[in-house]
């Protein structure tokens, strides 16, 4: 039923004839007699009866005022609800990222978030490949993700994307190797090295592997392991070598260098279905990334 159709039944049962209604409502009397009618074929049943000149509601037209009260009670307090969202933040936000983006932006969103206190965050770290990324926006309002520079962007004619930072790779040594003590490195000199990536289809990788296409040396990987904190273990304890984040990597134990000559890095982007920016508790949350993002990378000089 349409309802602004059953406003103007209500408007009929209170007011008592077609004529008031079209004067309260700036609406012509043949107006009114055309919605009610049109809402009477809806309904299959007769709502008004003759009245002398005018018309007055039948036993089902005032069943159905009444009924009409308490629906459109009811849009009235989801409308007033949708107002307080729309002064005032609140709900819940689901938010998915990868792990080590987490480790960098996480607990400052957090804290930024708690300006917000109607506004929950729900959060997960998932490692998730750049093909993965679609089906996560199912299921979260937010997804921090990450590709490869030379990877292609994600499809934004579906999906919302929000660049957050590009975060450099750097080749992480073992204290005391050999090329420890350059400012920079050349890749060609690392091809005998045993290296250390993550899964074959995650962007680190991929920048391993589109460095390898580009300079013609192809690395040899030991091992594939996905938790950068292990990698960084093993590369400390010289183990192997690794391309590292320069921003969320642990460097005591390590050493990072660039890589000359080539540009290595992943860009760290939001991903969201459209629309859903739109909703004021999410947008806070973007909001609060996006700051806590520049903080990073003011930080990185």
């Amino acid at each position: 039923m349409d309802v602004r159709r059953l406003r103007l039944l209500r408007e009929l049962a209170d007011r008592g004839t077609v004529t008031a209604v079209a004067e309260a409502l700036s609406y012509t009397p043949s107006a009114v007699s055309q919605q009610i009618r049109a809402l009477q074929t809806e309904v299959g049943v007769p709502l008004t009866e003759p009245a002398g000149r005018g018309l007055r509601l039948t036993d089902a037209g005032w069943s159905l005022a009444a009924r009409a009260d308490e629906i459109l009670a009811a849009l009235d307090r989801a409308e007033a609800e949708l107002d307080t969202y729309r002064s005032s933040p609140r709900g819940v936000v689901r938010v998915a990222s990868f792990p080590s983006a987490a480790l960098l932006l996480l607990p400052g969103l957090l804290r930024r978030m708690a300006e917000h206190p109607k506004v929950r965050l729900e959060c997960r770290d998932i490692d998730m490949a750049p093909t993965e990324v679609p089906r996560l926006t199912a299921d979260f309002d937010l997804v921090v993700t990450h590709r490869d520079d030379h990877a292609p962007p994600f499809d934004d004619r579906r999906m919302e994307i929000t660049p957050l930072l590009r975060e450099p790779l750097d080749v992480a040594l073992p204290p005391g190797h050999p090329l420890a003590d350059r400012e920079r490195v050349e890749l060609t000199e690392l091809v005998r090295e045993p290296w250390l990536s993550v899964d074959i289809g995650f962007p680190v990788d991929d920048v391993l592997r589109s460095l390898a296409v580009r300079t013609g040396a192809r690395p040899q990987v030991i091992q594939r392991i996905n938790d950068f904190r292990v990698i960084e273990a093993l590369v400390a304890d010289g183990h192997g070598i690794a391309l590292l984040p320069r921003h969320s990597t642990e460097g005591t134990r390590l050493v990072l260098r660039p890589l000359a000559g080539v540009r290595a890095g992943r860009n760290i982007e939001v991903v969201s279905r459209r629309g859903a920016t739109e909703h004021p508790a999410v947008q806070v949350a973007l909001e609060a990334l996006l700051a806590e993002a520049a903080v990073v990378v003011e930080g990185s000089g």
